[in-house]
């Protein structure tokens, strides 16, 4: 294939687009593949119903109630593919066991809380807006500060990594400098007499209890490249473009295959008069995408809030709320924190997210 072109059409992407035309990308492998741009005389998203499993989704995530948390893990599952796992928790005290996932490595992000992780590599204090990343088979608990903590939890059964930075270098998004690592410490008092200590093991997404007549946390010492890490939001500094509205494939922060995990994080809009300020439409071809929205205004459409989950599957167009196209030509700044993560594989909403689903969202988009 070649490029060409049709009909009215802009030299530029994301620029100079005709008044009263909407850009939809039409694009390949995410937004590095293949592509096009479409540029049509209604939002693609101007639906007035949707029958069908393809309907854009949405959830209250902390809306969760106590009886819908595992007595045995207090998380819920979410959302199911063959790349990624997504559950939620929500811990008032610390675990009185450990565990350890033997399926596939953790990403826990924090969205509320503070404590401390306490793994085989040593102590990590956690705070709202960390990342922390456990890789499998490592045996950890979560110890509760201030609660409640509402953690999601992103499972994958390939290593997670952090992806190549390509021409922006090693250095760019973060500076594998700020990972935190953790510190070797002793959390549990020596008591004297006896005492067991639990270990629940994950495996095939069943769980072994082994009882240990010690504490099982005693290592003294470690070296290697394999280890707990830990990322704060705070730390992430995006890619920006004043001319151009870059893809959200620059803010890609970890990957693991199929599954892609990105940040979005306050920073400037662009500042060319012409240039699109919000996302632009697309429809999901080749991944399912999720948005955790963890805090301040997310600018590309109103009724979001902290703690909410949306959920885009492959095939059918999103992009923003009509009227923050407009509004957004008077802003400067985004204030937005969010947490993206994509499936090659096509997600499945788990039954306990039901209850805390948005019914009306798919209808969003024709509200003004």
């Amino acid at each position: 294939m070649y490029l060409t072109r049709r009909g009215k059409v802009p030299n530029q992407a994301h620029v100079g687009i005709p008044e009263g035309l909407h850009e939809e990308e039409h694009g390949r492998n995410g937004f590095a593949g293949a592509v096009s741009h479409l540029y049509r005389t209604h939002p693609p998203t101007a639906w007035i119903n949707i029958e069908g499993r393809l309907k854009p989704r949405a959830f209250a995530c902390t809306q969760i109630s106590e009886g819908a948390l595992s007595a045995a893990t207090q998380s819920v599952p979410m959302l199911q593919s063959h790349d990624v796992s997504l559950h939620i928790s929500c811990r008032r005290e610390t675990m009185p066991y450990f565990v350890r996932n033997a399926d596939g490595d953790e990403v826990h992000f924090v969205h509320r809380g503070r404590g401390k992780f306490e793994t085989d590599y040593g102590v990590l204090s956690y705070e709202p807006g960390d990342y922390v990343v456990i890789p499998k088979g490592t045996t950890y608990r979560i110890h509760v500060d201030e609660g409640p903590s509402f953690v999601l939890t992103i499972e994958t059964p390939v290593p997670m990594v952090v992806p190549e930075r390509g021409a922006l270098g090693q250095h760019a998004l973060f500076d594998k400098g700020v990972l935190l690592v953790p510190e070797l410490e002793t959390l549990e008092p020596v008591e004297t007499g006896f005492q067991t200590w639990g270990v629940h093991i994950k495996r095939q997404s069943e769980w072994t209890r082994v009882v240990y007549p010690f504490y099982p946390m005693d290592v003294v010492g470690w070296k290697g490249d394999l280890w707990v890490a830990k990322l704060n939001v705070r730390d992430f500094r995006p890619v920006t473009s004043p001319r151009y509205h870059l893809p959200p494939s620059v803010h890609q922060t970890f990957q693991a295959g199929g599954c892609l995990i990105s940040t979005f994080t306050p920073r400037p809009l662009e500042s060319d008069p012409e240039a699109l300020r919000v996302p632009f439409y697309h429809r999901n071809t080749d991944y399912d995408e999720v948005l955790f929205y963890h805090d301040g205004e997310f600018f590309s459409r109103a009724g979001i809030q902290a703690g909410m989950l949306t959920l885009h599957p492959q095939g059918i167009h999103h992009g923003p709320q009509p009227q923050a196209v407009q509004a957004s030509k008077a802003k400067t700044h985004t204030s937005e924190i969010a947490v993206m993560i994509e499936s090659k594989a096509p997600f499945t909403v788990q039954p306990e997210m039901e209850q805390v689903e948005v019914k009306d969202y798919a209808l969003s988009w024709s509200r003004r």
